[in-house]
């Protein structure tokens, strides 16, 4: 029985980047050798162990044979003459199919190290294309490793997976799994870039695919293309260090542009109202959590009122708020004004301007959440008002915090 260090620890170790959890692979064992040293087993569809003390997964070598379409369609085949070369033959890239063993001796059949240093993402074999979420996988990497490219024989098996319909047999879950960790990544631009460049955009969200090409007005949209701007929105949420809601909502956020009339191009009136369904019906095909998709639909809606909101008065900068619900929701709504920054600033040139919009409604949600409502209901209570006249009275109590900021 021998064990191997496997997959990304070791890729990152290569790097000299931290890694935060290893694999293990275990070559010539059976699953009746493992339980006899204490491993508590938890795979379903092929043997996996935790460590009787670390409790870190331990896998038993294996090889996998396509069954079916998607991601379900394998049957795998474990056993103690599956060598180490084989197990890593079924892994998707090169630079995540390299193993180390007890002595700290590389072990590396199929060219991940020379890989890493020139910097390519390229499949180990064949088998990638019976995967259909390497696809995605793969341009997660791409997003993460942000200077490296994609050998050109891994594009074109990519685009052979996506016209055989791989990417369709994709289930929601896999697709919202990837595609989170992809937004989350150094630059999330990347990701979709690479989707695109192999056709699995336009079949995976038709809505953010139909963005490119679509022109914007100028003065305010130097780089013109809508796909292009959202590319620059994505990767100014790294740079800010958006969270996840945030950075999906500024995916969501332009949707409506794709639907605006030609002959209405380049302005895009109404493209919020039109953009909320739109990132509604994505959401669901993903099946997106609960507040990335209430901020997604909110920043669709909301976000050219709030980069307008330096012009606006007291009246209008609460009838913002109050549709924002933004006193009893104050993390959404300052998750909103976040990727409205992201949306400010990812554009040509504009990269490192001001967004005072920002603080100053920042400021605005402060003295209203510092108004002393029980009080001023009192008041009313006491002065005889009951019902809507209570409810004008706290409007009235919060338009006056605000009329001190004019």
């Amino acid at each position: 029985m021998k064990v191997f260090c496997v997959g990304g620890s070791v890729r990152d170790a290569l790097l000299g980047r931290p890694s935060s959890d290893r694999d293990w692979v275990v070559v010539g064992a059976s699953p009746e050798q493992l339980l006899a040293l204490g491993y508590q087993p938890v795979g379903k569809d092929f043997p996996v162990f935790l460590h009787p003390q670390t409790h870190e997964e331990y896998a038993l070598a294996r090889t996998e044979r396509k069954t079916a379409p998607g991601y379900h369609g394998f049957a795998f085949h474990a056993a103690p003459d599956v060598t180490l070369e084989q197990d890593l033959a079924r892994r998707d890239l090169t630079i995540n199919a390299m193993a180390r063993d007890e002595t700290g001796q590389l072990h590396d059949p199929y060219g991940g190290e020379r890989d890493l240093h020139d910097k390519v993402l390229r499949h180990v074999s064949p088998a990638f294309a019976e995967d259909p979420v390497r696809i995605l996988r793969l341009a997660r990497f791409s997003a993460r490793f942000h200077d490296f490219t994609v050998a050109p024989e891994t594009l074109d098996l990519m685009r052979q997976m996506v016209a055989a319909g791989e990417v369709d047999a994709l289930v929601a879950e896999r697709v919202w799994q990837e595609i989170s960790r992809g937004l989350m990544e150094a630059q999330p631009s990347r990701m979709f870039e690479l989707l695109r460049e192999v056709g699995a955009l336009e079949r995976l969200a038709p809505e953010i695919a139909r963005l490119f090409g679509v022109p914007q007005p100028e003065a305010h949209h130097p780089e013109i293309d809508t796909g292009v701007h959202l590319m620059m929105v994505l990767d100014q949420c790294a740079r800010l260090a958006a969270p996840l809601p945030v950075r999906y909502a500024c995916l969501c956020h332009d949707l409506g542009k794709g639907l605006t009339p030609a002959e209405a191009l380049p302005r895009h009136i109404g493209h919020e109202g039109r953009g909320v369904p739109l990132a509604r019906r994505l959401s669901e095909r993903w099946r997106v959590p609960g507040d990335c998709r209430e901020l997604a639909e909110l920043m669709a809606r909301e976000h050219t009122h709030v980069h307008q909101s330096g012009s606006f008065g007291p009246e209008a900068r609460l009838r913002l708020m109050e549709r924002c619900d933004a006193w009893r929701r104050p993390e959404r709504f300052e998750q909103l004004l976040l990727a409205c920054e992201c949306d400010a600033r990812g554009r040509l040139g504009l990269e490192d301007r001001d967004y005072p919009q920002r603080p100053r409604l920042q400021r605005d949600l402060q003295a209203l959440r510092a108004l002393d409502l029980g009080a001023v209901s009192a008041a009313a209570l006491a002065a005889g008002k009951t019902g809507p006249a209570i409810g004008r009275a706290v409007q009235a109590a919060r338009l006056q915090a605000l009329n001190q900021f004019p």
